[in-house]
């Protein structure tokens, strides 16, 4: 139905197609290539070559022309290339002949991305989604797979028990699908009622997003002392980490790391990875962490605003966080970009260089949640002193006989509770 990548003793020997049009695009060619190294390390495979093809028309038969299947069949008939993995997606039928011309596996970049995807799933949810994904990818490309797939007649009385394996998969892959989105649905579910108390107690919401290994993972780590596992390469993270973090006023808020975005995130990807991706739509702020020290940082900056845009979550506000600033040398290059990028805030979360005015920042753009509070209560309300000090920020306090004079930022929920129990305006 569709291959992968799998580990061997020995890594996968790989040569890399880099499929793009005519026209101009801010991806170059080199960009894409690079990025393919990068999505074949990260799955273990060693990349031997690399051929670049600019078509004006895609064939259906092959996507490519004929001279480049030609001169990819010599490339792989030197007989160091295990897979022949093309940067563009490809029909069933298009796999199928580029397999049978050049006598290699052939995988596109959709198939390259959810093999890392299945290797790094390791919560149940995550595993239900990649699978979902695979499925949802694989039922179209059925056809075209061979002869031992095809349809040996057709009419009236062939769909019982004389049905081909072409249509045995597809019904099994259907199934397969409904109950993926079933269980699903009620993960869904069950966040919708963690969500909604949540939404009671008004604790905040703050969703990191970004393109992969921007340091998403890291800065979580930094901020709550979280462990989640880093380490630099591509989709590190797709399972949703939620951890709870203190702000300079002593309100409390929850960070949640979600999966890393990439250029063009297959649309399949998006579908499965719904209900992780929801809570970055439900966030009161987002946290758009962008690597800084990559040339290319506008282009990954725009592209994760493409994927905020599908799904619906672009006009939230967002603080664009500007990491990796330990590994550039040159700090005077990017200051140009500041007016170009939204509500930006440089940092590092590797040496914790600025993490201080990024709690303040985040503080500030919240404002929104937090109320100021002039009462004075009764002597017998320490609870309510506790309480301010607990979640919130005291300015000044002072006792008296039988009344305590309280001045302080607190999170709006508790607003009405200090206004009940006051007992005159100061």
């Amino acid at each position: 139905m569709f291959h992968d990548i799998r580990a061997m003793n020995e890594k996968e020997r790989v040569l890399v197609v880099v499929v793009t049009q005519k026209f101009p695009n801010v991806w170059t060619p080199q960009d894409i290539a690079q990025e393919m190294r990068e999505l074949v390390l990260t799955c273990g495979g060693d990349v031997k070559d690399t051929i670049f093809c600019s078509v004006e028309k895609f064939s259906p038969s092959h996507l490519i022309g004929q001279g480049k299947v030609n001169e990819i069949f010599v490339r792989c008939a030197a007989g160091d290339i295990d897979t022949v993995i093309m940067s563009y997606d490809l029909k069933g039928v298009q796999q199928r002949n580029l397999e049978q011309d050049l006598k290699v596996k052939v995988i596109d970049r959709t198939q390259l991305i959810l093999d890392i995807f299945a290797r790094h799933a390791s919560s149940l949810e995550g595993k239900m989604q990649v699978e979902l994904a695979q499925l949802e990818y694989a039922l179209p490309r059925l056809t075209g797979h061979g002869e031992e797939m095809s349809r040996l007649g057709g009419g009236i009385g062939t769909l019982g028990p004389g049905e081909t394996q072409l249509e045995t998969d597809r019904r099994k892959i259907g199934a397969r699908i409904i109950t993926l989105k079933e269980k699903l649905a009620e993960i869904v579910s069950n966040r919708a009622v963690k969500r909604k108390k949540r939404e009671d107690s008004s604790v905040p919401l703050i969703s990191l997003v970004g393109y992969t290994n921007a340091g998403k993972s890291t800065l979580l780590n930094a901020l709550t002392g979280a462990h989640q596992v880093t380490h630099d390469g591509l989709f590190t993270t797709l399972d949703s980490l939620a951890r709870q973090y203190t702000l300079p006023n002593h309100q409390k808020v929850v960070l949640s790391d979600t999966v890393g975005f990439i250029h063009q995130l297959p649309h399949s990807l998006i579908e499965a990875f719904k209900a992780t991706l929801e809570e970055v739509a439900e966030a009161d702020l987002l946290l758009h962490v962008l690597d800084i020290s990559n040339p290319k940082s506008r282009n990954l900056y725009d592209a994760v605003n493409e994927v905020l845009k599908e799904i619906g979550a672009l006009e939230k506000p967002t603080i664009t966080v500007l990491n990796k600033i330990d590994a550039v040398e040159d700090r005077g290059w990017f200051e140009g970009i500041y007016g170009n990028i939204h509500n930006p805030i440089v940092i590092s979360a590797k040496t914790g260089e600025n993490l201080d005015v990024l709690a303040h920042k985040i503080l500030e753009d919240l404002s929104y949640m937090v109320a100021e509070v002039d009462v004075v209560l009764p002597i017998t309300r320490m609870d309510l002193v506790s309480l301010a000090h607990r979640e919130g920020e005291v300015f000044s306090i002072k006792y008296y006989n039988n009344e305590i004079h309280l001045r302080a930022s607190l999170p709006k929920r508790r607003e009405g509770l200090f206004k009940k129990a006051a007992c005159r305006k100061p």
